[in-house]
């Protein structure tokens, strides 16, 4: 790794740390597609006489939030006070979604229920013979292609605008499942830091603090490929041009994540590289925990590089476990601490 890159993170330790302790003092409200995703876990006995499939002895179903709700739930273990608006069906799913927030201390009160959507679900059917690896059969999808009733998206409308002015930030996880219409769109830019996390037309939300594509996002968006960096810096350029923003955070696996912004005409990188390249896993999610770590860290006073740093931390924990993850900041510190000690000035 950069050796240049470990000297700096070394002399901003204290402060990384000094921000994650402050994570708790964040007042974030978090505009979602709230998801819930399920896993149900059986035990192959035999084939089905009815038809060539297989029969299992169902073990346990574990639900755990996705999409949208895990942004949710990943800046709640990071020990933010979070308030979060987004659509459920009057299902058992959705009262499920509800049940793991509050658990978590999410304050759900501007979840709107709507009878004629089912909450977005996706239930995921996984078996395993004895002395096997569980696998995945198939994944059974739940959800709406309507947009929401004008009702709903005002009800939507009239609490986001209502607690604007309780809070430090507005975090948008965009998964294309209805809950950005127009309105609440042009509502939450009423705020002055908004972080965006969609993955497409991103100018929908001209006028954001920053965006987090990842590269493939990124490349849809300018519509050519990014192959050198070069093509890196002009999509930047063009990305930042189309939406207006302060930043635009590009995450690229395992080549780290690069944060660009607009001084006064020149284009400004910051580069961090990858944390973990060996011991990835599963990366669903970790942009909702890159988002959890850029968001904290801005709204406790760091600087945009730190913000980037803290964000990355995050991301190369969960991605060593399979499924959607969260962490917390004791691990993160930890693994900060870790990272310091495995790159030390010999």
């Amino acid at each position: 790794m950069n050796t240049t890159f470990f000297q700096k993170l070394h002399q901003h330790c204290d402060r990384l740390n000094s921000h994650m302790n402050r994570f708790r003092e964040a007042k974030i409200l978090v505009v979602g597609d709230l998801t819930l995703d399920e896993f149900l876990v059986g035990e192959v006995e035999r084939l089905s006489r009815e038809a060539p499939v297989l029969i299992l002895r169902h073990k346990h179903t574990r639900q755990i939030p996705g999409g949208g709700a895990n942004a949710v739930y990943n800046l709640a273990k990071l020990g933010a006070q979070i308030k979060v608006a987004g659509i459920i069906g009057q299902d058992s799913q959705g009262e499920a979604i509800c049940r793991i927030f509050a658990e978590a201390g999410i304050d759900t009160s501007g979840i709107v229920r709507d009878a004629q959507r089912p909450t977005v679900t996706k239930s995921r059917i996984t078996g395993h013979a004895r002395q096997s690896v569980t696998q995945q059969i198939v994944r059974v999808d739940r959800k709406s292609d309507e947009m929401p009733s004008r009702e709903i998206q005002s009800q939507l409308v009239a609490y986001i605008k209502s607690q604007l002015p309780n809070v430090d930030a507005v975090v948008c996880s965009d998964y294309g499942d209805g809950v950005f219409s127009e309105a609440v769109i042009k509502t939450i830019l009423e705020h002055d830091t908004v972080i965006v996390d969609t993955q497409k037309d991103l100018d929908r939300f001209a006028g954001a603090t920053i965006f987090t594509p990842n590269l493939p996002e990124a490349e849809k968006a300018v519509r050519h490929p990014i192959e050198s960096q070069a093509d890196l810096e002009q999509a930047s350029k063009t990305l930042l041009n189309k939406t207006n923003a302060d930043f635009m955070l590009i995450t690229r696996g395992e080549d780290g994540m690069s944060l660009f912004s607009d001084q006064d005409g020149l284009l400004k990188e910051e580069h961090v590289p990858a944390f973990n390249r060996t011991d990835v896993f599963d990366v669903t999610g970790a942009g909702d925990t890159v988002v959890a770590g850029w968001t904290l860290g801005y709204c406790v006073g760091a600087e945009p590089w730190e913000c980037t740093v803290l964000g990355n931390l995050g991301a190369s924990i969960v991605v060593r476990t399979f499924g959607t993850a969260t962490t917390s900041v004791p691990e993160m510190q930890e693994t900060l601490e870790l990272l310091l000690e495995d790159n030390a000035d010999p």
